[in-house]
Order: C-alpha cells, then structure tokens, then sequence
C-alpha cells in the first residue's frame, strides 16, 4: 500500500497513516473541554483583546456549571435549543458549554445577520431561548422567545445574565432528572451543506468529543498549558467553537478574543499577548503582507509559531510572501465541514515528530477517519491519484440535518458515508489534494453564500428575467458572488442598480459584488446552469 496510509485496495479506502486514538466514553462535551481545569483554576483561559476582559480556568467551571443551572431552573429541558447571537465575547464558549451542560442544543446565528435571518433558524430550530448582547438584541426581541442578554447595560423585557446566574445561585441543587448523554444532541449549526438553503446539522457530544480525539491526536504532553491561540475567526462558526474555543481550552490554553479585524489592533494582539497559533483567513494574510501598519511593530517580538488557513484556497504567491516575511512561522491549511463536526483533515508539526503535509495540500487523513473518493456519476470509489468526491465516516459524522430527512439521506448514505461534494485526490504519500466542488457555495472571506437563494432574489426584481450567480477568485476576498443577469427589454435598472437591490435584503457577506448584464443564461440539457462557462468567461476579464 505505501505510504498513503491503511487501505482497503478493492474498496479504495483510505485511513489514517498515524494509530487509532481512544474516544473516551461516557463523557460530554463540556466535562472532556473543561477535565482538569482546576489544576489551571488560577490561569488565564479567556482574554479580550480590546477590553482586557478575561475569565480564569476556574472562572470558565464555576460559570458553566451555573449557567447550566441557571437554564435548567429557567425551564430548559434535555433537547430544547438555545440559539446564540453573540459577537466573539470572553464570555461565548462560557454561553455555549452551559447551554450543552444543561443538556441544551447550542445554535449559533451570526449577530450580523438579518432580522428575518435569524427568526428562520430560531423557527426553523423550535428554540426555547435566545442569548444576545445590546447590540443584536434589537433584532431578536420580536422572534416570540425569551431573551437572556450579556453585558453591561440592564436591557427592559430581557433576561439578565448576572441577575440569572445570582437566582440561580440562591436556588437550592437543581434536580437533574434527565441526565445528559455523549448520544445527545449539543450543538444545531447552521450550515448550507451540499445544496442551497440553509440547514441545522445535527451534532451530539460524542461527534464533537470525537473530533477534538482525533484533531488533538499529535498536542504532546509538554504543550498542555502552554499554546495560546488568537480567537479571531467567528465563534458563531463551528471552527470558531470547536476547532478554536474547545481545543485551546480542552489542551488548558488561552484564547485571545478579537471581535473583528483591523491590522493594528491584531499584530498589538498577537505581540501582547504572545500568540503561539492564529487561525485566520487568506485576506488577513495578504494584510500581514502587505499593509503597511505591519511595519510599525518589531515582527522580530512575535511567538508565533502557525498560522491556519481553512474556509478558502491559498493563493501560491501569497504563501511565499508570507514565508518570506514571517520566516519560520508555519503554515497549515486544514480541510474541515460542519456536517463532520469541523476538522477533518490537517497537517501537523514537524515540532511535534509528525511530519507535514505538503505545501498546497489539505493534510493527511487523521487518525479515526476513513476516506474515499468516488466518481460522482457512477459512485464507484477510485484508486489513489484520481480525482474524485472526497467522502469522509468516522464517529464525528453529524446525525443528519435537523427536520430535513430528504437531504440528510442525499448527504450520508447507507453505510455511513459522509459526501462532501468536493473533489479531490490522495497522493502516494498520503496527503490530500482538494481541486474543485460539486457544490456551488461561494466562500467570501470564508463565510458561505449560497448561489440559489442570491439567484431567487433577484429573480423577485419584476425587471429580472433569468439570472446566474456564481464566484469569481478574489485575492483579498477568496471569492465574489457574481451575478450574469437577463434583463427585460424595456427595463430602466442599471447595474448598480439590482447590486443595490440585493445589498438592502442580505447580511454584507451576500452581497453581489460584480453584475453584468447578458442576453441569455447558458444551460445543461436538464436545465442546469453552467456555472463554470460563466466563471471561465468573466474570470479572464477580471
């Protein structure tokens, strides 16, 4: 078989080249995050970059435990969902790991979404509860469900985070009649998965438990309370709660919280702070490159050992810029779904005795997993070096998408299989190339767009006729939502216009950023549109 690791050769399956590693049993997610901690209980797990707010080890327990007590005594049953929107705060994985440990579902919606964003998932999820601050409150307080704000400010007709938590503290031992298992639900992201509209993937404490397992595998001993990792990239995101939140405080770390991105602000962070690891996106490294901010600080003080990139493609040019500025300072690119309870493939460091994957590739296959890849039209799995859909079966395969049996059957098959919708290959050594997608989804500054649900608004504009929406590669975006549009004959709408007229109803991330009118859509014989011809034309334009 080589190097690439075990494998079945009729099936070609691929597995891990490194051991299997134990998944605790009996365990939730909050209890496997937080074991330990009171080793720690004096130690910084949580700080806020802007504001200097930060929660100890012990701080981060004591909380948990009462916010879980606090819902529990509130009426929260095992299985309600408690959707969160919440900017990345200190206190965030505090909301999220109280909520699982009451046996709650998390949800999490990004607090710059639409109001009418929000009130489909929080319908959609049949939440109990809301979590927000001041500034999303506005947007939530009509959905018809209780309201638990945080900050500072007392806010009418809300649930008060600190008065919650003291009457739960007054209130005599909640009674737990239903204890919490690891086959419970505890998260409900939302995700656009292999199609267009937006759904709730179902993940319980034992995918989520099982993914830290296999992403943690290679954290040698010596680092546990020694890794400090910026928490820039949204904790509305499953990376941003799992891949940054949970890992950095399950290996007894220190999250750095940024809020937003603004060059300054971040290399001060990143100095400050003595960051050891940063997960961001192509655009902040292409500002570490070339913003000249950067050259007010002394890069020489950094302790930045990786950088990570996932979400979107690296552009090669920038990979070299950036090792050329930032000498020694690694970079990983990892490969990560929500429906796969978020990493699945990444590289490891050579520091730690694993070798690295190769430059450009997503990494190897970690230790638990099986992947295949398979033709997409006959579904019989390829041999090593052939491009093909890259499917994923392990223990952190969501359960399926929430109300939607229709598309969790399209997405998992009946041996458990995980189909990504991506297309990718395995080298003889193992590592893993992905190349292009089934799907159409538009990663624009790592946030998911989904072509069909752009293309339905703008097909409502009484002037739109027919219209396609696809990316285009951006360098500083990764790509652009991009619209070819049919236009009435007698319409008067300029470009701008319909630009215009799809900003005012989707969150910023959605908005079309390039229109072009055109006579006529290309098509499949079935009626598809040819994404790819359009992508091809206008790319060469850029």
């Amino acid at each position: 078989m080589g190097d690439a690791g075990v494998a079945d050769e009729d099936l070609h399956i691929f597995r891990s080249r490194f051991a299997t590693v134990a998944v605790p049993d009996n365990i939730t997610l909050p209890e496997f995050v937080l074991q330990d901690a009171q080793k720690y209980s004096e130690k910084v797990a949580i700080v806020e970059a802007a504001t200097g707010k930060a929660y100890t080890y012990g701080e981060v327990v004591r909380d948990v435990q009462r916010f879980a007590k606090a819902l529990r005594s509130i009426g929260l049953r095992k299985g309600n969902v408690v959707v969160v929107a919440l900017p990345n705060l200190a206190i965030y994985p505090i909301v999220s790991l109280g909520i699982m440990a009451a046996g709650g579902v998390f949800s999490s919606v990004n607090p710059q979404s639409l109001e009418s964003e929000i009130r489909k998932q929080v319908e959609d999820s049949e939440a109990r509860l809301l979590v927000a601050n001041e500034v999303a409150f506005d947007k939530v307080k009509d959905l018809g469900v209780p309201v638990i704000t945080v900050g500072d400010d007392i806010i009418p007709d809300s649930i008060n985070w600190e008065e919650l938590l003291h009457a739960a503290d007054r209130a005599g031992q909640a009674d737990i009649q239903d204890p919490v298992t690891q086959s419970d639900l505890c998260a409900l992201p939302y995700s656009s998965g292999t199609t267009g509209t937006s759904k709730g993937v179902m993940l319980t404490h034992r995918n989520l438990v099982s993914n830290l397992s296999s992403t943690l595998f290679s954290v040698a001993p010596e680092m546990i309370g020694h890794v400090c990792v910026l928490g820039l990239i949204p904790f509305f995101h499953i990376y941003g709660i799992t891949g940054i939140c949970c890992s950095a405080l399950r290996n007894k770390g220190k999250v750095v919280v940024m809020g937003r991105f603004e060059i300054r602000a971040f290399m001060d962070a990143l100095i400050k702070h003595e960051v050891t690891f940063a997960p961001i996106v192509p655009a902040i490294m292409l500002a570490m490159v070339k913003s000249p901010v950067v050259n007010e600080f002394d890069i020489s003080r950094l302790n930045l050992k990786s950088v990570m990139t996932a979400a979107a493609p690296l552009a090669p040019d920038l990979r070299a810029a950036f090792e050329e500025k930032y000498v020694g300072v690694l970079i990983q690119e990892a490969y990560g779904l929500t429906e796969h309870s978020c990493i699945t493939l990444t590289h490891a460091d050579p520091r730690k005795g694993r070798p690295m994957a190769k430059k450009n590739s997503v990494g190897f296959i970690l230790p638990n997993l099986e992947v295949k890849f398979i033709d997409p039209d006959t579904g019989i799995s390829l041999p090593k070096n052939t491009r093909g859909e890259v499917c994923v079966r392990s223990q952190c395969v969501m359960q399926g998408y929430y109300k939607n049996r229709e598309e969790t059957e399209r997405t998992i098959d009946e041996s458990g299989w995980l189909h990504t919708g991506d297309i990718g290959y395995i080298d003889d050594d193992g590592d893993i190339f992905i190349v292009d997608r089934i799907k159409e989804l538009i990663k624009y500054k790592g946030f998911q767009v989904a072509p069909a649900e752009l293309e339905a608004l703008l097909l409502s504009h009484p002037s739109v006729e027919d219209v396609a929406v696809f990316s285009l590669p951006d360098e500083e975006a990764g790509e652009i939502p991009t619209a070819c549009v049919v236009i009435r004959k007698d319409a008067q709408e300029k470009e701008v216009d319909l630009i215009n007229y799809v900003a005012s109803r989707v969150a910023s991330y959605k908005r079309i950023r390039a229109l072009h009118f055109v006579d006529s859509i290309p098509k499949s014989a079935s009626g598809k549109i040819l994404r790819r011809l359009l992508r091809e034309k206008y790319q060469g334009e850029k």
